[in-house]
């Protein structure tokens, strides 16, 4: 082994960096500079000490040759470009060097494509060979740049080199494919590994719940059981994957579980925390989700917006006001883009047009926040839907980036209900269908919805034959409720259910006692014909939300 080195060591630096290099007769220069290291935590101390190993050691002592590893794995996590300096300095590096390097790139942001040049430098010099340390570094490279030919000429040289059984190399696989949404790969690597580690279930169960499949998560989670219990990783993604299925039991489950079986210190853990207040409000229970959120020792901007956007899903707008304004005020933290993206959405759920206008304002002025899409779709259609139409207008013409189909469904959905001018709807039609491309059913309820509104009925009868000629059947409306940790999905109309005919029974019921206190039911947001019969009343009954009430109705506790 042999190290190349500068004619002339860097001199050594400042003393304010300095630290103290132990120098007891027993050691030796090897032994005290590894001291040394393991107190360095500045790149100019790592300078010095590099700069005393070029003075004091031989570079062909055995011994310089490890301190060279060690002064290049402290090196990676202070300062990337010396520790790339310190690496083209040393004469065949082994398998270690190579992956403190290689390791360095896949945990820098700047560096990640470092990491794979590195790789194939380490394979065309020849000198080590990779190893199973090796492997993980590099897909993570590949996984953060969602270099899929790549990570698969990876995945193939892992096999090459004997490393197919391997627990780590696998479990990185399973992580890479799952990054680039290959989840039917990641699935595969993951049951074909002979032993697993509770790190394989929880790349995988992360990597469905990122991709929403949220029920494939679930039955992972309940066949992972059987061999290992959750921890905080694992929870995490379950209570992500319960919020967006409204999984109210099992998500209740989790918390329970968190607190009679795990770690105090993960019971108080602020990301837990964070998808528990989430969980919450998504499945309904708005009064734990705020118990939790109170209870927290400690909150972070997350916590905070997870709260506001609570409350706005729920309607309590005044209530996610005061939150923000105790965030600001009270709590000092600056709000991001997802604050104020709730808070506009909390006035647009009430219909606070005021308020709207006020929060799109300060968000621009007071906070410098750049609107995404997603702030001026809140303000359009809280404009739209108050009837300020032409306001809504005037603002999607100034908007600095293409309006998306949901903008202008928006505004063609509060055109159909606010009687504008057909001329105007026809227009919006226009740009719903150049924005989607291939278009549901949805803009052409709502352009008949028009027509209807206006009474030229000829023109709704041409709106269901284009559809007819088009294929385009309208969507039925879907409704889910859970009973028991099993979300029931119900369509409008439907008769697939093991229960329907209970359900219909008790929609009967239901009809006749609204019936009794003088209900009666509002059709003016359905008028595909120009009479009000008997099959429409029919229709309108069978709402995919009346049909899941009436099951729950029939299973639930009161």
């Amino acid at each position: 082994m042999s190290l190349a080195t500068a004619p002339r060591p860097p001199p050594l630096l400042l003393p304010s960096k300095a630290i103290n290099i132990p120098n007891p007769p027993s050691f030796d220069p090897h032994s005290r500079i590894l001291i040394s290291l393991k107190q360095c935590t500045h790149i100019s101390q790592l300078k010095q000490i590099h700069a005393l190993t070029l003075r004091s050691t031989s570079p062909y002592h055995p011994k310089t040759f490890f301190l060279y590893s060690q002064l290049l794995h402290f090196s990676s996590f202070l300062d990337f470009n010396y520790a790339l300096q310190l690496f083209n300095q040393i004469q065949n590096p082994n398998s270690f060097m190579w992956n403190t390097l290689i390791r360095a790139c896949a945990n820098d942001v700047k560096n990640k494509d470092q990491a794979m040049r590195l790789y194939l430098e380490m394979l065309e010099q020849a000198l080590v060979s990779p190893d199973k340390h090796t492997f993980p570094f590099v897909l993570k490279g590949c996984a953060y740049l969602f270099d899929v030919s790549e990570g698969i000429q990876v995945h193939a040289h892992a096999l090459k080199h004997g490393f197919g059984s391997d627990v780590y190399v696998n479990n990185s696989l399973i992580h890479f494919y799952a990054s680039c949404g290959f989840l039917d790969l990641a699935e595969k690597v993951f049951v074909k590994m002979p032993e697993r580690s509770l790190v394989s279930w929880n790349v995988l169960l992360e990597g469905f719940v990122q991709f929403g499949k949220f029920n494939s998560a679930l039955n992972l989670f309940r066949e992972m059981r059987n061999t290992f219990d959750p921890d905080g990783y694992t929870l995490q993604s379950i209570l992500t994957a319960c919020a967006g299925l409204g999984a109210f039991s099992l998500g209740a489950w989790v918390h329970a579980y968190l607190l009679k079986k795990c770690d105090f210190n993960l019971s108080i853990d602020v990301f837990i925390n964070n998808s528990l207040v989430d969980m919450y409000c998504k499945c309904g229970s708005l009064e734990l989700a705020h118990q939790v959120f109170k209870r927290m020792p400690k909150r972070d901007l997350t916590s905070w917006n997870h709260m506001i956007r609570g409350f706005a899903m729920h309607g309590q707008a005044k209530a996610a006001i005061r939150c923000f304004h105790k965030m600001i005020r009270t709590e000092r933290f600056r709000p991001n883009s997802i604050t104020f993206t709730g808070v506009l959405s909390a006035c647009n759920h009430k219909g606070m047009v005021s308020d709207g206008r006020l929060y799109f304002d300060m968000m621009v002025t007071d906070y410098k926040i750049k609107p995404a899409l997603e702030h001026y779709g809140c303000l359009v259609d809280l404009l739209a839907r108050a009837g300020f139409i032409d306001e809504a207008l005037d603002l999607v013409s100034t908007m600095p980036m293409r309006p998306d189909a949901v903008i202008w469904r928006s505004l063609l959905d509060a055109c159909s209900k606010k009687n504008s001018s057909v001329e105007l709807s026809e227009e919006l039609a226009r740009q719903v269908v150049e924005s989607e491309g291939d278009i549901g059913s949805g803009v052409y309820v709502l352009l008949s919805r028009v027509y209807a509104s206006a009474s030229r009925w000829d023109d709704v009868g041409s709106v269901r034959k284009l559809m007819t000629d088009k294929g385009v059947k309208k969507e039925p409306g879907c409704s889910l409720i859970e009973m028991d940790g099993v979300a029931h999905e119900l369509f409008a109309g439907d008769t697939s259910h093991p229960q329907t005919k209970e359900i219909y029974q008790m929609l009967k019921v239901i009809d006749k006692k609204l019936e009794s206190v003088g209900y009666s039911p509002d059709y003016s947001q359905a008028p595909m014909i120009d009479e009000l019969n008997e099959t429409k009343q029919h229709s309108l009954k069978l709402h995919s939300e009346r049909l899941a009430i009436a099951l729950g109705l029939l299973k639930l506790q009161p």
